[in-house]
């Protein structure tokens, strides 16, 4: 047993396997710098930790989703650019430029108040423009590029050290949006102050140099989860899920396993149990479709996911007892194919993984 684990559960993030992830990109981007996208406490597994080995390997441009995401690994990242893509909520000025945080600016609105407040300042202050070119989410719509083109005055005050977009569909390469979004992209930077353009997300860095910009900004890949599906995964696997077994129950044939009995044994069955389930990020649609390993044997889930445990069939894996390890994540079982048979993508099962697991941070 490993000291301090109260659900059973370990998650090791391998701290080495990130940066080596990031230094991959950077030899895959290298039109310019590669950026870590630590949004979301770093895709589940930690921002502070994770920064902190990026900086060591290196890494010099971070983005987050939220400004206090950002505020909390300011003091690890020092000289780096460090910027907030959600954009500028009106009030927050102070606050981003008081601990040198640039926003990603994707409205009028949003110029405008960042550029007051570097005038009552008086000096310039650091900022990025987002540009929409079809993911109709944030950034400045075509209106808004024109009147900016036509009024280039109203980011008087900012210090412009990007224009990004963000592609819609780069993890499908056939896909024509690619290119009508670089296009369009490049269409707008020309109507623009002269400025380091930014484009490639994760799946984008492997679109070729076409897609190269002066900024590549990679989130899940550094975490091992693949940027090119259907093919094989250019990344190291940095995320491992173990839990231990709590209780084995001998099932006969007819033996129904779970809430509502969602799985009946066929046979003489042993089903082992772990406290890990949905309040732990193991998603409910993984019911009756994931699996484990022990001991490189495939153990299918049985039965309903629900809160606290989940059930795996170990009647061909002999050797699995009470206190053996089961990886859920890991070995054999990447978090793209537990993603796959839940039905979503590897960022949303990292994004979720909880709180009750003991963490350990490999490489650190």
């Amino acid at each position: 047993m490993i000291p301090g684990t109260s659900t059973g559960a370990v998650l090791d993030i391998d701290l080495e396997a990130i940066a080596d992830n990031w230094a991959r990109l950077c030899r895959q981007h290298p039109s310019g710098p590669v950026a870590a996208v630590l949004k979301a406490n770093a895709y589940g597994l930690g921002a502070v930790p994770v920064a902190r080995r990026l900086f060591a390997a290196g890494c010099r441009h971070v983005f987050t989703a939220h400004l206090s995401e950002a505020q909390a690994i300011r003091p690890l990242l020092p000289g780096a650019m460090l910027a907030v893509l959600n954009g500028l909520w009106p009030g927050d000025a102070p606050a981003y430029a008081a601990a040198d945080i640039a926003p990603v600016l994707g409205s009028l609105a949003e110029i405008e108040e960042w550029a007051a407040h570097a005038r009552t300042l008086g000096r310039p202050l650091p900022g990025l423009l987002h540009v929409d070119t079809g993911m109709n989410r944030l950034g400045l719509p075509p209106q808004d590029v024109d009147a900016l083109a036509a009024e280039p005055g109203r980011l008087d005050g900012v210090r412009l050290l990007y224009v990004m977009t963000h592609l819609v569909s780069a993890e499908a390469p056939g896909d024509p949006i690619n290119a009508q979004q670089r296009d369009r992209f490049a269409r707008a930077c020309a109507r623009l102050p002269a400025t380091p353009q930014s484009l490639a997300n994760s799946s984008g860095c492997f679109l070729g140099p076409a897609f190269g910009s002066d900024l590549a900004r990679p989130g899940a890949a550094l975490f091992g989860v693949n940027p090119t599906p259907g093919r094989p995964n250019p990344m190291r696997a940095a995320v491992r899920l173990r839990a231990r077994i709590l209780q084995v129950r001998d099932v006969p044939p007819g033996g129904r396993i779970g809430y509502n009995g969602v799985w009946t044994a066929r046979r003489p069955s042993r089903i082992a149990t772990v406290s890990v389930g949905y309040a732990d990020g193991y998603p409910r649609s993984l019911t009756n479709h994931a699996a484990a390993c022990f001991d490189e044997q495939v153990v299918p889930l049985v039965g309903r996911v629900s809160m606290d445990l989940s059930t795996f069939d170990i009647t061909d894996a002999p050797g699995a007892a009470v206190g053996s390890w089961l990886d859920l994540i890991g070995p054999g079982m990447p978090v793209d194919e537990v993603a796959h048979r839940g039905g979503t993508n590897g960022y949303e099962i990292l994004t979720q993984l909880g709180a009750r697991y003991r963490r350990a941070y490999l490489g650190a």
